[in-house]
């Protein structure tokens, strides 16, 4: 089953049309309003990062074919904020409790807003399986491009690549699998890869067959040739 989100290569969504490069970093204020609260709920420190990724992907078909990019932010962080029991729905139509909230200390200050953006969140790890593919070797993409831990769960694995060969261009090193980390299983970090794919190799019908894709994909997403 194909997902709705996952739209890269797909045919008959029309060409991308890149912005202008004097164009405003938000068109609205309200979209910088939006990527704002939603990195201050973050800070609460009551999901991860795959966990608010995949919210965005549980939206229902038709919502995310309808919402703009930050109302398809907005819908998911306030389903998060519902489902973690941070706030009620009651709390987001403006009818809840008034007293201070449990997580208040936690809140995220102006004054700390620069240091916790410039910190980031490295997804990088220590240990992990071994890595078991060396630069230049042959490789396929897993079938299905689905996650392999959680039926219908989150995953970073393109369905556009799915049996497809591809070729080990790096070794990133380890970092947190998603595919776990979004679904509360853990960070089961593995060894995540450079793999170029040539054009000929995703699609029947490429404009440019000699030109190459590089995608960044983890251990398991990968099976030897």
């Amino acid at each position: 089953m194909t997902r709705v989100h996952d739209m890269g290569g797909r045919f008959g969504d029309g060409p991308v049309v890149p912005e202008a490069e004097d164009a405003p970093v938000f068109d609205q204020d309200w979209h910088a309003r939006a990527l704002a609260v939603t990195l201050a709920c973050g800070a609460l420190g009551q999901w991860n990062i795959d966990v608010s990724r995949h919210a965005r992907e549980r939206l229902t078909p038709k919502d995310y074919t309808r919402f703009s990019y930050y109302e398809k932010w907005i819908a998911a962080l306030a389903d998060l904020l519902v489902e973690k029991r941070v706030l009620t729905q009651e709390d987001l139509q403006g009818q809840g409790a008034e007293e201070l909230h449990a997580l208040a200390e936690r809140a995220l200050k102006a004054e700390a807003v620069a240091g916790v953006l410039a910190k980031g969140g490295p997804a990088d790890r220590e240990g992990g399986p071994a890595p078991v593919f060396t630069p230049g070797q042959a490789v396929r993409a897993r079938v299905p491009a689905d996650n392999a831990l959680v039926s219908g769960g989150h995953t970073r694995l393109p369905h556009y690549t799915a049996g497809a060969r591809g070729y080990i261009l790096r070794l990133h090193g380890t970092h947190v699998l998603p595919d776990s980390n979004a679904h509360g299983l853990g960070e089961a970090p593995e060894p995540l890869y450079a793999v170029r794919f040539f054009a000929r190799e995703l699609w029947a019908h490429p404009e440019h067959p000699d030109d190459e894709v590089v995608l960044d994909l983890w251990q398991s997403y990968l099976e030897p040739l």
